[in-house]
């Protein structure tokens, strides 16, 4: 069931500011920008003891928030150049009032899943606890393939068990793979 769009109230949000429709994307990249910012605060501040190895504790999260910056400005970019239009379902819905598009049950998945990860930490270890992680938060936002899932996620896993310990000397918990690692 189509919408026509000659059919939206004149007064509606759509036709009385046209130049704010479709940036609603601004706001996800200001707050990336500010956790940038944030994150640049913390590595200013950080203590670092002068015995530290190169490349250092702050090494690691200065890539990451050089990451935030870009990921924040290319957003802002994108949404400026080329914004959504407006959904005309939302704008003027046949059915009545304005409707929900949040996916509680996928939000409510992945919520769950990463409750979980912090219960099964300790007690199994990082490469079980995030594959887990992983292949639910994968189920939660609408994956099908639950075994090729599980196998991206154990590798996944793995490969971040591997950078932490040879690549930063940091040791994630083993759990019941503590003989093995």
């Amino acid at each position: 069931m189509s919408i026509d769009p000659t059919a939206i109230p004149e007064t509606s949000v759509a036709t009385q500011h046209p130049a704010r429709n479709g940036r609603s994307g601004l706001v996800v990249a200001a707050l990336l920008f500010a956790l940038a910012i944030y994150l640049t605060y913390g590595i200013v501040t950080m203590e670092v003891p002068g015995s530290a190895a190169t490349p250092g504790p702050a090494f690691f999260p200065i890539i990451l928030t050089g990451v935030v910056y870009v990921l924040s400005i290319l957003l802002a970019v994108q949404m400026v150049r080329a914004p959504e239009p407006p959904d005309l379902e939302i704008v003027a819905p046949e059915s009545g009032p304005y409707r929900m598009q949040s996916d509680w049950k996928s939000l409510g998945m992945a919520l769950a899943a990463f409750l979980l990860f912090i219960v099964l930490l300790e007690p199994v270890g990082w490469i079980v606890a995030a594959a887990v992680l992983f292949w639910l938060v994968a189920r939660a936002m609408g994956s099908t393939t639950a075994v090729r899932d599980m196998a991206i996620a154990f590798v996944f896993s793995c490969a971040v068990q591997a950078f932490f310990s040879a690549g930063l000397d940091l040791n994630l918990p083993a759990g019941i793979l503590e003989g093995l690692l």
